[in-house]
């Protein structure tokens, strides 16, 4: 059965999402935060929020859309993501996403559906956007529009090393304490279900775990370790990631900006390409 495709630029119904300390602390440690950045994982410290959390809230009415477009959930994989930080994330409380499908496009095999959400406090402040990119494996060839092409604000200078490459290891469980934070998905958690749809080695790595860990690392590099001073970033997912495996950022700065690579140390792959960050200079 074909995507609903009529669903494209009608908003859904704003969802709300009440969260604490903890579950920032959640995240942040799903997405690799180690005790040496305990300001993202003590609440005596606020906890600081890592602005990637902004992912979280938009998750469930994101979800509610795919789910409306009748394409099989089971075939869906999330290719990209982009965020734009408005204001710092208080460490607990209320916001409130509206989400909306800004096309669904063909790729021939595939069919791409763009989300826009935008998450706002319990005041009505902007704190966040967010545009994700989501596949439907075998939903493609329906005579559709292709993929708008935006071209990135940071880009590679072409033939230079890069200013700053930060290596980590994630652990086998990573993907089981990301869930936590709202993606329960089987395809990270049950190898049954992973080699059923395709993926013989078992579970993956959500791509927003890796983007998490990406994010930190560019603070990390960047940012003294302050998180809260990046104001955009985007990564194209483009290779699974499996638990264990150790991602390694690659960064070349422009500016108040890099663009951004991620490889699989042990398969010396790229699994995020066409990636990006900006920050806010300290004297703002």
């Amino acid at each position: 059965m074909p995507l609903e495709r009529s669903l494209a630029g009608k908003p859904g119904a704003p969802a709300s999402f009440e969260y604490t300390w903890k579950d920032v602390v959640l995240y942040a440690l799903g997405v690799g935060a180690r005790r040496e950045e305990l300001d993202y994982l003590y609440e005596g410290r606020g906890p600081r929020v890592l602005p990637s959390f902004a992912v979280v809230p938009k998750f469930a009415p994101m979800l509610d859309l795919l789910s409306r477009t009748g394409g099989d959930l089971g075939m869906l994989v999330h290719s990209g993501e982009r965020v734009t930080v408005h204001a710092p994330l208080a460490p607990q409380g209320k916001l409130v996403t509206r989400a909306t499908i800004r096309g669904i496009y063909d790729m021939r095999k595939l069919a791409q559906v763009l989300i826009d959400a935008r998450t706002e406090d319990a005041s009505g402040l902007l704190v966040a956007e967010t545009t994700s990119a989501m596949l439907f494996r075998g939903e493609g060839g329906f005579g559709g529009e292709p993929p708008p092409r935006e071209r990135a604000p940071v880009e590679r200078p072409e033939g230079a090393p890069p200013t700053f490459t930060v290596e980590e290891k994630t652990s086998p469980e990573q993907a089981l304490l990301y869930r936590l934070s709202g993606d329960r998905n089987p395809l990270h958690a049950d190898p049954e279900f992973a080699r059923s749809v395709g993926f013989e080695q078992g579970p993956i790595l959500h791509g927003l775990c890796s983007f998490g860990f990406m994010v930190r690392h560019v603070a990390k590099a960047m940012c003294a370790g302050d998180a809260t001073r990046l104001r955009a970033f985007e990564a194209q997912f483009k290779r699974p990631v499996w638990p264990g495996e150790t991602l390694v950022t690659e960064g070349w700065q422009v500016g108040d900006g890099a663009a951004l690579r991620v490889k699989v140390k042990e398969r010396d792959e790229v699994v995020i390409s066409g990636a990006w960050a900006m920050w806010a200079p300290l004297s703002s």
